[in-house]
């Protein structure tokens, strides 16, 4: 196994699991939705739990954390902004958070094919937070 393999999958894992966070919480208080509202306060929940097992595996394999690429983070705030500018409703929600779950299984993905040596574990940990992810996504569908 590759400490180098590892080491960048638990970054990008630990990145994509605080823009999760990130991003639930800048729209968090514009859903009028109780069962929506829940729903993105579970998945927060859920991405903060395997964000602190994340980080604590950076730590046991001797690395630092990683904060999410500044230039995405703005990003994807602009987007948001706009978006939400222009039609502020649940619907709107649901769209910028299934874009942004899309985006995350796909990185997450990325980078686990590109860390073909990373522990194991590691690799079942981005697995988990892909699956977050997606359900995520599956569970807006609804509110799109």
């Amino acid at each position: 196994m590759d400490n180098k393999d590892t080491v960048r999958l638990l970054k990008e894992c630990d990145a994509g699991a605080k823009m999760a966070v990130a991003s639930i919480d800048e729209v968090l208080e514009k859903v009028s939705d109780l069962d929506m509202k829940q729903l993105l306060i579970s998945s927060k929940d859920h991405h903060e739990k395997l964000g602190n097992e994340i980080h604590s595996k950076l730590l046991d394999w001797g690395s630092e954390e990683k904060e999410p690429n500044p230039v995405a983070k703005g990003m994807s705030w602009l987007k948001t902004n706009m978006k939400m500018a222009l039609d502020n409703d649940d619907a709107t929600v649901a769209d910028l958070i299934t874009d942004g779950c899309n985006m995350g299984v796909k990185s997450l993905h990325k980078y686990l094919n590109q860390c073909p040596t990373a522990d194991r574990s590691v690799k079942e940990l981005c697995l988990n937070l892909a699956d977050i992810e997606d359900q995520l996504c599956k569970d807006l569908r609804s509110y799109l």
